[in-house]
């Protein structure tokens, strides 16, 4: 609407221009430089042609009219290109102006955008494995209450208690973005977290073997397998191993009966591999169910 709005003014404007001559002779070539600036809003192919058009009718039309007594006016040649020069420049400052306030507005919903899916992810995992283990746990407690274990069952309670401390912190964190995973921290907690529901683990004693770059990455995706085996598995048995640039966690649980295969999760693992240049395999297996995050060597 905006252009045709334009459009009807610019063709209005070429109209009183061609009446005007008929009363203010030479001195209605004036016209011609607004003509020309109006000309350079366009930006067309026909713009320079236009414009050298503008030039030449206001230099050589004078002294085609004998009424008017003037001859060649040899410095519109100069002032309408000069004129039409700076206003191109100007109107393309403008346009600049208004691309980079759009590419401005993009990039902070963009990043509005991923601020959002990092909290969601980072909430999804946290709270997965926490609830988890807190369900576990509480699990345990009743358990040992039944079997006249008071004390025991106290002391899972209290776990509980630190447990949910703990967790309401990280979810504080994770939404400050300041929230840290590293393989160590989720490799004793992936040894208690199996001990509580009674799956047999398999862990190795240390992480020395990791690059230190792939620490964090480890650690989300031990936190996801182990979330998963706790979870969904059923499994009596679990082993963790990992490498340089990779990491496998893997059960003999249910398999891809009941494990997930495309949840938040691992949609949230993937990302986070792919931002490592890595790749995520989970698949059933017979039986089981196997995780491995790789990230190729650099």
């Amino acid at each position: 609407m905006r252009r045709v709005r334009f459009l009807v003014g610019y063709l209005a404007m070429l109209a009183f221009f061609a009446v005007e001559p008929v009363f203010a002779h030479e001195r209605a070539l004036v016209m011609l430089i607004y003509v020309a600036v109006l000309t350079t809003v366009l930006m067309r192919w026909f713009t320079i042609p236009m414009i050298a058009a503008l030039a030449l009718v206001a230099a050589f039309v004078p002294a085609l009219v004998p009424a008017w007594h003037a001859g060649v006016q040899v410095d519109w040649l100069i002032t309408i290109p000069l004129v039409a020069m700076a206003m191109w420049g100007f109107f393309g400052l403008i346009r600049s102006n208004n691309e980079l306030a759009a590419a401005r507005a993009e990039v902070a919903r963009l990043a509005a955008e991923n601020e959002r899916t990092r909290i969601a992810r980072d909430l999804h995992d946290l709270l997965g494995h926490s609830l988890s283990t807190i369900t576990v746990k509480a699990g345990l407690a009743r358990r040992l209450a039944e079997r006249g274990e008071p004390e025991r069952a106290a002391a899972e309670i209290a776990a509980v208690e630190r447990l949910s401390r703990a967790t309401l912190a990280d979810v504080r964190a994770a939404v400050a973005g300041q929230r840290e995973i590293t393989l160590a921290a989720e490799l004793a907690t992936a040894r208690e977290v199996l001990r509580a529901a009674g799956i047999l683990a398999e862990l190795p004693g240390s992480v020395d073997i990791v690059d230190p770059a792939l620490s964090e990455l480890f650690g989300w995706a031990l936190r996801k397998g182990i979330t998963n085996v706790v979870r969904h598995s059923r499994a009596t048995h679990c082993a963790v191993t990992f490498g340089p640039e990779w990491i496998e966690i893997v059960d003999d649980g249910r398999g891809g009966l009941t494990a997930p295969q495309s949840g938040t999760g691992l949609v949230g693992l993937r990302e986070r591999a792919a931002a490592a240049g890595g790749t995520v395999d989970a698949r059933p297996l017979a039986p089981g169910w196997r995780l491995r995050v790789q990230v190729p060597a650099t």
